[in-house]
């Protein structure tokens, strides 16, 4: 189908961009078998729908060199043509780990290859633990992966459960019944549901015990067979708690376990958070995968990736002002 599309640019991106008598845009014309035609800062493109998309992407892609250089060459456009065509291919890999969900959301697409490996694990693995800073999808695409699975058929319920640190005895202390006591510490949970599907369809799935939302300390004494099951903030779990969790798998169900291990709350530490301890205690058992998503996979607000890069760089400086501070004192001595 033929279109027409029409883009502007900066003045300066123009400069850049055009080349002498518009040579540049000639050889992308030629590129893609569409037309160009230029007035000014603004670009219309005339041809056929995907190859005029590709050669907007292509400018795009292009106008990114600038700043680095002072004109291009037609050497520059095909690196930037090979660098687009890269991205493309690496989006399509992505987008076949879709997962499908028919409610509120169609489709979950995964935005990172992590993210894709993370849901090609979850498929096919009966035990998956991702870790990883905040903003990285792990809860989330679990819980999509969930929904999938169970409009499929393969399981029978979705259970969700997570540490409420204050689960034990002071949780009587709240007002309200069980499930107003707990819902803050599920909320979570619950954002990610009630994004992925209809308010009618939760409800009817909740009714009918489809789906299952607790908090970890009841989880205790039962057997969880064809079933779902995601637990959230791991790295809350205390040794005895995740070894409780673990053994509750039944026959015919899947695991999926969650959690940021830089973000451990009190009264845990690193030596007794469960989630830490289970990457020496499982590593190299068939059937258990790990993933382990970076600062790259963070998909929320671009401020987000920063905030989480100057934690890092605070916590790195003050480690090596503690080891600096031991080696002094040492040497003193």
């Amino acid at each position: 189908m033929l279109i027409k599309r029409e883009i502007e640019i900066s003045n300066e991106e123009a400069q850049f961009l055009y080349g002498i008598k518009d040579e540049n845009l000639e050889f992308i014309e030629n590129l893609f078998g569409i037309e160009i035609f230029a007035r000014g800062n603004l670009l219309t493109f005339k041809g056929e729908n995907e190859k005029v998309e590709k050669a907007i992407s292509l400018i795009y892609e292009i106008l990114k060199f600038k700043g680095k250089k002072r004109s291009i060459s037609k050497n520059d456009i095909l690196l930037a043509l090979g660098e687009f065509e890269k991205e493309e291919k690496e989006e399509k890999k992505i987008k076949e780990e879709e997962i499908f969900i028919d409610s509120k959301r169609k489709n979950v697409i995964p935005k990172t290859p992590k993210q894709k490996a993370y849901i090609k694990a979850i498929r096919k693995y009966d035990l998956v633990i991702g870790i990883g800073p905040a903003g990285t999808g792990k809860t989330y695409l679990a819980v999509a992966c969930g929904i999938e699975a169970v409009k499929k058929g393969q399981f029978q319920r979705l259970i969700l459960t997570r540490p409420a640190l204050e689960a034990g005895e002071r949780l009587g202390f709240l007002p309200g019944d069980l499930e107003e006591k707990i819902k803050p510490y599920l909320q979570p949970i619950y954002d990610a549901l009630f994004d992925l599907l209809k308010y009618e369809e939760l409800k009817r799935w909740q009714e009918r015990r489809i789906i299952e939302i607790v908090p970890l300390a009841y989880m205790r004494g039962r057997t969880l067979s064809n079933a779902f099951i995601i637990l959230d903030e791991g790295q809350n779990t205390t040794f005895a708690q995740m070894k409780m969790f673990l053994t509750r798998l039944g026959l015919d169900s899947k695991i999926v376990i969650t959690g940021d291990i830089t973000q451990i709350d009190y009264p845990l530490d690193s030596s007794t958070s469960g989630l830490v301890i289970i990457q020496k205690i499982l590593k190299g058992i068939r059937g258990i995968k790990f993933i382990y998503f970076s600062n790259r996979d963070v998909v929320r607000h671009s401020l987000v990736k920063k905030i989480i890069d100057a934690y890092e760089k605070y916590y790195e400086k003050r480690d090596r002002d503690r080891n600096i501070s031991k080696t002094e004192k040492g040497e003193s001595k």
